[in-house]
């Protein structure tokens, strides 16, 4: 097994310049502010651009430099096993909609492309869930027939071109891939041709949901506006409602130059093995990038990441010989308990304050969608499938319901436990024998402190408690990030915010008096 490279910025994000523009620094006002600019926030606000609405985009970082940057760029409506859960836990017509909403979002990816003459990678491929294990292939079968019910192409088959065999999969034709970023570079060109207003650096730390609204951020900037769209991922302004009905994953990511012939010309995924997601991209000499993604695991639960990495790369080599890793990043997101995105009006923000979240690693898709979604409820004319993805939803079935205390009972007992391990007697080891690259949860003066040594063997050290809710955070050894596992905040190792909800910075502390 070679050598994987450092982490660093993914392919999307190396190989095209997203323009830059400046942070917010007095105040201004709007038709419609929207809190993020990754696809859903980009999308919604061209969206709303072009049915002619004043729109200002605040951008806490760079423009598509979150999860959107870290994405595998796949446009399909074929969501891994998704429709037989939703038939069984919101019925037929739901998925019906869902496979509807999420087909015509594909669709709307091209025709937008073509429409702006955006030249962004654009492939269409099928796309298959897969199995190796014949066990899986019952489930399959059920997804395949539960997919075509609801409208799509979905076929069951025992053959693809992957070079190696598998037990089953699901197919749908039809499907698309592309570069995300050069598609938003497009969209963001158009965007402010239109007279829309993005400011990146510009971390939004206030909302009131009144008529008018007002966001607040840093250096006494803020935006008046009738509508506010926040689309953080994690809605930065939530803190009890869509937090309890939300569950945080991380994937890592692997990427490489394939060997001639062993493009397998599809978009592939199984859930077996920790999760395993495999297409192709273009690269300018004729050849193809292998992507995989894959050794999905929760932030914050102190996984041994860098040993995932290598896993992931081990199959990556064995599954397609001669490949060799170039790039390695990884991704975040969320889901909500019950399947379905969460996209419309923000419960107890304010009836003008709608929101987009859980999309279950489907944000290509998704974030297009919610963008035609959320403009449509701001001018008034909803979508047919507006009600399956209200944030307002009851939710059904038992198995939602399960799902939803099961996250709640993860997020109690990092309340509880983490303090109880870290407070209590032990520590999760002495400052002493932490070797460089690692870190720690200690305690320190009678407070959970979380230590980092870098590869000078100096110490860093910041409060462990997240500045969201209060967990108790842990720490990434391939990231070297301080993660959160209740609604999956992450820092630097100085405590700088790398991904909210968290609004504010760990504290750092004096590591002299550890």
């Amino acid at each position: 097994m070679n050598r994987l490279p450092d982490p660093g910025p993914s392919y999307w994000m190396q190989t095209v310049g997203m323009p830059a523009f400046p942070p917010l620094t007095t105040t201004a006002e709007a038709d419609v502010a929207v809190v993020g600019a990754g696809i859903a926030g980009l999308s919604t606000a061209w969206e709303l651009t072009r049915a002619g609405l004043r729109v200002i985009v605040l951008e806490a970082d760079r423009i598509a430099a979150g999860v959107t940057g870290h994405t595998t760029g796949k446009l399909t409506a074929l969501h891994t096993s998704v429709y037989d859960r939703l038939r069984s836990e919101h019925g037929e017509e739901a998925a019906r909609l869902y496979a509807t909403s999420q087909s015509a979002a594909l669709h709307h990816v091209i025709e937008v492309a073509e429409e702006l003459g955006v030249e962004c990678e654009l492939e269409r491929r099928p796309a298959f869930t897969y199995c190796e294990d014949p066990d899986g292939v019952q489930a399959l079968r059920a997804e395949a027939g539960a997919a075509r019910e609801a409208g799509l192409s979905a076929s069951f088959v025992t053959e693809t071109t992957l070079p190696y065999p598998v037990a089953g999969a699901v197919r749908v034709d039809g499907q698309a891939q592309f570069h995300p970023l050069k598609y938003l570079r497009g969209l963001v060109d158009d965007l402010v041709a239109r007279g829309g207003l993005i400011y990146e650096n510009t971390r939004v730390t206030g909302l009131d949901g009144g008529e008018p609204c007002r966001l607040t951020a840093g250096s006494g900037a803020a935006v008046t506006a009738r509508h506010v769209v926040v689309a953080t991922h994690h809605p930065v302004f939530d803190h009890a409602v869509l937090a309890t009905r939300l569950t945080q994953h991380r994937d890592l990511v692997i990427a490489g130059p394939l060997p001639r012939g062993l493009d397998p010309d599809g978009m592939y995924i199984t859930s077996e093995g920790g999760k395993r997601s495999v297409r192709t991209a273009p690269l300018g000499d004729g050849g193809r990038l292998l992507i995989v993604t894959g050794e999905a695991f929760q932030p914050g639960t102190g996984a041994d990441t860098a040993s995932g990495y290598a896993r992931l790369q081990d199959w990556a080599e064995r599954r397609f010989p001669g490949v060799t890793i170039t790039h390695r990043w990884s991704a975040q997101d969320n889901s909500a308990t019950d399947t379905v995105p969460l996209i419309g009006s923000l419960p107890s923000a304010g009836r003008n304050v709608y929101t987009a979240t859980g999309f279950a690693g489907w944000g290509m898709t998704g974030g297009v969608l919610a963008g035609r979604l959320l403009a449509s409820l701001v001018t008034g004319a909803p979508q047919p499938w507006a009600e399956l993805y209200d944030p307002r939803r009851l939710g059904s079935a038992v198995r939602a319901a399960s799902e939803f205390l099961g996250a709640q009972w993860d997020t109690g007992k990092h309340f509880v436990k983490d303090r109880l391990d870290t407070l209590g007697d032990g520590t999760n080891g002495p400052v002493s024998a932490l070797p460089p690259g690692q870190g720690t949860v200690v305690r320190a003066n009678g407070k959970p402190c979380a230590v980092h040594r870098d590869d000078r063997g100096e110490l860093h050290a910041v409060s462990a408690v997240c500045t969201h809710l209060g967990c108790l955070v842990a720490f990434n050894n391939a990231e070297r990030t301080w993660e959160c596992p209740c609604h999956g905040s992450r820092f630097g190792i100085d405590g700088e915010i790398l991904q909210g909800p968290a609004l504010a910075p760990l504290e750092r502390h004096d590591p002299e008096t550890l």
